[in-house]
């Protein structure tokens, strides 16, 4: 169910065959994604559980099931940037209640990271994931 989007950064992880050239395609996902704006970093958006500095701004379009998600989102790692970038690509554009559908776990598994994030990494990337999720719960009704 992931967006084509997420499908070719997929591909792009499949071309790069170590994981420090996927490390340093993550980073420079994290460079091009766009900054949150600063009076956007308060604390109803900042992520608990994460070990960086991690804030994400939901941006949703419509109402009900069908309204569609979108979110903008910073953290003061490069890595963790590169994070949300991809959470980006998985999640922007669905509707709140596909949102709810997506197998995060498993999409993210097919970039390869979940052998290579710390567990603190992989615990505030667990954060993110239910932070999108709840917010979109909660849009559907």
């Amino acid at each position: 169910m992931a967006q084509q989007r997420f499908e070719d950064l997929v591909e792009t992880f499949e071309f790069l065959d170590d994981w420090e050239d996927r490390y340093r395609h993550v980073i420079e996902l994290g460079r091009a994604f766009p900054p949150l704006d600063d009076a956007l970093k308060v604390p109803a958006t900042k992520v608990d559980g994460c070990a960086s500095q991690v804030w994400l701004h939901p941006r949703i379009d419509g109402a009900g099931a069908d309204a569609t998600f979108d979110f903008a989102g910073e953290s003061d790692a490069m890595i963790v940037r590169g994070l949300i970038a991809i959470l980006h690509e998985l999640y922007a554009g669905l509707s709140v209640e596909e949102v709810g559908q997506v197998d995060a776990p498993a999409e993210l598994a097919r970039l390869g990271l979940n052998d290579h994030l710390s567990s603190q990494r992989s615990n505030g990337l667990r954060a993110m994931v239910e932070r999108i999720r709840t917010v979109a719960a909660i849009e559907a009704g």
